[in-house]
Parts: structure tokens; sequence; C-alpha cells
């Protein structure tokens, strides 16, 4: 693990992934009060893993580039993939994943993908960079998966949790179809008042809730009283909250890509979500979560 640290937070970060597995609020009493998932292996084994280069499922289970299918496993190979350290400090670290020989067999493109993690005082920054090294247009989708702890440590029980958006949100909701692409029909929101979601267990007895698009920048989670996160993401058109019913995890997840639409038989570069970086070009996604009282 790599370790680093504010004076309000501490947080690890596996280079396998290059994955937060670790976000800590360092208390007054010297306590440290975990706020991602316990990463129970009766429910989810993940904690924060990086999607890419798609998010979700593919139709079939492949990739499809000019004629050829490519196998590709449900949000990609990054967070299966052991990353380059390529810097570190008391309060930040860089990774890199590069294309090669393995990456290229299931994703025939050149890249390279640069993961920054910055904490500033009760601020965790998440700073991503998809880069072309190529000289073909690089087709690409990209995805965070923070699990945080349901309940919070310090903010009461799991059913006084709610999420906040910071804009109205009122289209209806993308459903995921038994295969993990995303259904045809929509389902109604769940939000109360346009913005708040209530978090209770049924909520996803039948996966992901997801908005797409997402009108909101950010959200704030936790309960009425006690400690909050508020969870920015500026950069990305798409939305994911997820959990299993009974675990101790809620997942907050802004997708700049989203699954296949059921039945989806196209080209890669055409699917929805898909953005795509110019030969020698870079774009750059982030990602923040604050820690409020």
């Amino acid at each position: 693990m790599v370790r680093i640290q504010s004076n309000i937070l501490s947080a690890a970060i596996n280079p396998f992934g290059a994955e937060l597995s670790h976000l800590e609020h360092l208390g007054e009493d010297e306590a440290s009060r975990e706020l991602m998932t316990d990463a129970d292996p009766a429910f989810w084994r993940g904690r924060a893993p990086l999607l890419f280069p798609i998010v979700g499922a593919l139709s079939g289970g492949v990739l499809r580039h000019d004629g050829r299918d490519y196998p590709m496993d449900k949000h990609g190979f990054a967070r299966h993939s052991l990353f380059d350290i390529v810097e570190t400090g008391d309060a930040h670290a860089v990774f890199a994943l590069s294309d090669n020989e393995e990456t290229r067999a299931i994703y025939p493109f050149a890249f390279r993908l640069e993961v920054a993690y910055r904490l500033d005082g009760a601020t965790l920054s998440i700073g991503v960079t998809v880069t072309n090294p190529g000289d073909a247009p690089l087709p690409a989708s990209f995805g965070f998966h923070p699990a945080f702890a349901w309940p919070l440590p310090g903010a009461g029980e799991k059913d006084t949790h709610r999420i906040t958006f910071s804009a109205d949100e009122p289209g209806a909701l993308k459903a995921i179809a038994g295969d993990g692409t995303i259904a045809a029909a929509e389902v109604p929101s769940p939000l109360q008042g346009g913005r708040v979601l209530h978090l209770n267990d049924d909520l996803f007895a039948h996966d992901a809730l997801v908005w797409n698009p997402v009108h909101s920048q950010s959200v704030t989670y936790g309960a009425e009283v006690g400690p909050k996160l508020e969870i920015a993401f500026p950069d990305t058109p798409m939305l994911g909250i997820w959990t299993k019913p009974g675990a101790r995890f809620v997942c907050v997840e802004p997708w700049h890509g989203i699954a296949d639409p059921e039945g989806y038989a196209g080209e890669y570069r055409d699917k929805p979500g898909v953005f795509v970086v110019e030969p020698g070009g870079a774009k750059h996604i982030g990602m923040s979560v604050t820690l409020t009282d």
C-alpha cells in the first residue's frame, strides 16, 4: 500500500488497480474512523475500483472494433492491472498504466492512464488523465466506483442516511438488464423532491440506480446529524449508486461511460458514453471527497 496523509484524513492506495483502499478520519482522540467499505467478502471485495476502458457490461461480453470482437470483462481491465508508482509524497501519490501486449490483445489501442491522489485538509482529490500516445484516435470510457461506509462512523443508523443531489434530477432512471446492459425500459425516480435519496436496501434489489444524464455536479452523503461526505464530480455526465442488500457500504459512482444498450451490436467507438482522445491529446476527469460535520 502507498499511504498519504493530511492533518484530517489518511488514505491508502493499492498499486494493484491504483485502488483507493482506505480513507480514514483522524479524530482529535487519535482514533481513526474508516470512511470506506469493510469489503466483507460475503457481499463484495471491492473498495474503489477504477473502471477503464469500459463502464459496465458490453453486449455479449465483447468489444467490437473494425469488424473484430475482443473479449472484455465488465468494467474493463484497469482494476485488475498493476500500475507503476510514478511519484509519492506525504500527501500525494501518482500511478500510471500503459498499453502492453496483454492489453492490446483485448483493447487494440495505445493509451496511458494516470491517476493522481492528493489530500488537502478534509478533501481527497482524485485526478485521472487518459492520454493517447498513438497515431490513431483512442475511444475510451472511464468511471469511479468508490464504496463508502454505510453507516458512516458517528452518523447514526443505516436507515437515517441519505444522498442529496446538488441540482434537481427530474428524469427517470435507466434500468439494468439481466446481462448487465442497459434495458430499454426506464424506471421512475426514487428521489424525494427531485433531490433526496433516502437509502434503504430495497432500492438496490435490481442492481444499481443509474442517472443518464445526471444534472448535478456533486452530492452530499450522510445522516441529518454527524459527519457527511461531499462528493464532487464536475467532469462526468452519468452517475450510478449501488450496493448489495445487507452490505455495509454504498457506492457513489461518477461515470464518463455506461454499459451497452441491451442487444447492442455496433462498434465500440459508437456506443453511448464513449469519448475519443485524438493522437497526442489527453482527457482529464476528476472527483473529490470532502469530509464535513
